[in-house]
């Protein structure tokens, strides 16, 4: 393993050729356009928290309606960086309550993760595997339809258990 000197110093030199920069506040403005669309269309039925984006590995913002909130469970629209996806999570308010669910849902048809509960999360499933980010319009679209059915799916399997 290198030193921490060693990584920052590769850090600065890609900062300062400036491609990562620009799309990585390209990709939170999106994030944040997804967040103010989604806003305007669900926001009779689902209340959102504001977006998320202290690292680099993942940028997301929480939501949740009044059922899932009374489950102690939220909603997370995710973009996961390292794939480059975007995804939507279920989660809960604690560790236990992951717990409790995954137990619950890891034979679903939704779980994607396979026979090991995810690390940060209930349920991921991915709404966008190969995003086309010239054309955010389509794209946004895209992550919204698949956010609507599944999260539509995801709330009716809670009701079942």
């Amino acid at each position: 393993m290198k030193d921490l000197n060693s990584y920052i110093a590769a850090y600065k030199e890609q900062l300062q050729k400036g491609d990562i920069l620009i799309a990585y506040n390209e990709l939170v403005k999106f994030m944040m356009t997804c967040r103010t669309e989604l806003m305007r269309k669900l926001s009779p039925d689902y209340s959102f928290a504001g977006i998320l984006h202290g690292y680099m590995d993942f940028t997301y913002f929480y939501f949740h309606n009044d059922f899932l909130k009374a489950k102690k469970l939220k909603f997370g629209l995710v973009l996961n960086h390292k794939e480059m996806r975007f995804e939507l999570w279920l989660l809960g308010n604690t560790k236990a309550i992951q717990r409790q669910y995954w137990e619950l849902l890891k034979n679903s048809v939704l779980n994607q993760s396979g026979e090991e509960m995810p690390a940060f999360s209930i349920l991921e499933l991915v709404l966008v595997e190969n995003p086309d980010f010239n054309d955010l319009d389509s794209l946004r679209g895209e992550i919204e339809q698949g956010l609507e059915a599944s999260a539509d799916d995801i709330l009716r399997a809670i009701q079942k258990i």
